[in-house]
């Protein structure tokens, strides 16, 4: 059969495959809300009953462009026609041209890709301890990070993810992991000189800039600088969780210019690929200590998501999306702020930065932020939790000031509902 008639050929036959179906063969590792998403354009998506909503999820921050964007259409058409997947045993264009783009859009001199954000932060554990051991000379080196984050699902990420929810009967968890409250700058002062005064060492700090999971919590500059200072006095490593915050999301490239600080390394994933999975881990080139045969990845870097990447980088930078992310930002913040003052017996605090922030609901009621979540979606939105008692708002970067003021409308009546 010649490639023109494979072409030609139909994937698959149309089927009625109803959510009874998708729940006999797919494993129950996701709560899902009841309804079945087939397409998607710009910042809406339609549900298999034909039905249109605001897209403010955006695959957890994921499809920084939307769906179905030309760019990305032209980019995917492209590179799949020209080579998709080749070993990392050689080099390829794409890759080394994402890698300029990352470095020259950042405090970073290194990149190296993978397929996801947990794999990015497990990239960037394996560097801190090869630092550690080889540089430091630090036989039980100790990775200091918070309660309340979220690093991935890996066992060693979830390990380092400061919440016990996700770490329940995945015991023995792995060793060399501390925890301090979030933003609270006496609390680490203290980890450091009580874990510096025992065998265990000290190697890094792995915090995110904004606590995404943890309840859309923005990091405090000063306690940034803070750690930024611990981290220069001791020889230690400072690593920014930018999977969620990265790639323009705040309003700038990355979450931590928004604290006045540099890590020495950093994480992406998320909008990087606007949706096509790939992940990086970003260092400074002193603390570049891998080596042939360190750390690896199959589909790392391949072609095909780098390709895919770059379009987006480039769009985002061509299109001045940050200016967007910023006034659609304050746009929605304003706009919350002004629901909240009409129920204040619902709502306790808006918060975010950029194109990521959070309804906080009272917690002394018993409304959840799954059930706001649930009421958004009969408005006509979906929206995401992010813990039990914060709606989280995380929409394309494209996103236009009608879309934001058609949502606003949509949590009033959401919340209206509930109440």
């Amino acid at each position: 059969m010649s490639p023109e008639t494979l072409v030609q050929t139909p994937l698959s036959v149309p089927l009625q495959f109803t959510t009874a179906d998708f729940d006999r063969y797919v494993m129950s590792t996701y709560a899902r809300f009841p309804i079945t998403l087939e397409r998607g354009e710009g910042c809406r998506v339609w549900d298999s009953e034909g039905r249109e909503y605001l897209d403010f999820v955006a695959g957890i921050a994921t499809c920084t462009l939307g769906h179905a964007h030309p760019v990305m259409v032209e980019a995917v058409h492209q590179q799949i026609q020209t080579l998709h997947h080749v070993s990392n045993l050689y080099y390829n264009q794409p890759q080394g041209e994402l890698a300029q783009w990352l470095v020259e859009h950042s405090c970073a001199d290194r990149v190296f890709f993978c397929n996801s954000g947990a794999e990015a932060n497990e990239g960037a554990i394996k560097l801190a301890r090869k630092y550690a051991h080889t540089v430091l000379g630090i036989s039980d080196p100790v990775i200091i990070t918070a309660h309340a984050s979220f690093h991935g699902r890996t066992l060693a990420t979830i390990t380092a993810t400061g919440q016990p929810k996700y770490q329940k009967n995945f015991d023995p968890l792995m060793p060399g992991f501390y925890y301090v409250p979030y933003n609270d700058i006496a609390a680490i002062e203290q980890a450091v000189a009580l874990l510096d005064s025992s065998e265990r060492q000290v190697c890094a700090i792995l915090l995110e800039a904004l606590q995404g999971e943890g309840g859309v919590r923005p990091g405090d500059q000063a306690y940034f600088q803070r750690i930024r200072e611990i981290c220069d006095e001791k020889g230690i490593l400072l690593i920014c969780d930018e999977v969620q915050v990265g790639m323009g999301r705040t309003g700038r490239y990355w979450g931590y210019e928004n604290l006045g600080i540099e890590p020495d390394i950093f994480t992406s994933a998320k909008g990087l690929g606007g949706g096509i999975p790939i992940g990086a881990m970003l260092c400074k080139s002193f603390c570049d200590v891998f080596q042939p045969g360190d750390h690896a990845s199959t589909f790392g870097g391949n072609p095909f998501a780098c390709g895919v990447a770059l379009a987006v980088c480039r769009t985002l930078e061509q299109q001045n999306l940050l200016e967007n992310v910023q006034a659609r930002g304050e746009q929605l913040r304003e706009g919350l702020r002004s629901i909240a003052a009409n129920y204040p017996h619902l709502i306790s605090d808006v918060r975010g930065w950029g194109l990521i922030n959070g309804l906080v609901l009272n917690a002394e009621i018993e409304l959840t932020s799954s059930a706001v979540v649930q009421s958004a979606i009969e408005a006509g939105v979906l929206l995401v939790p992010a813990g039990p008692k914060v709606v989280r708002f995380v929409p394309p970067l494209i996103v236009s000031a009608e879309e934001v003021d058609q949502t606003l409308r949509a949590v009033e009546q959401a919340l209206a509902t509930v109440s």
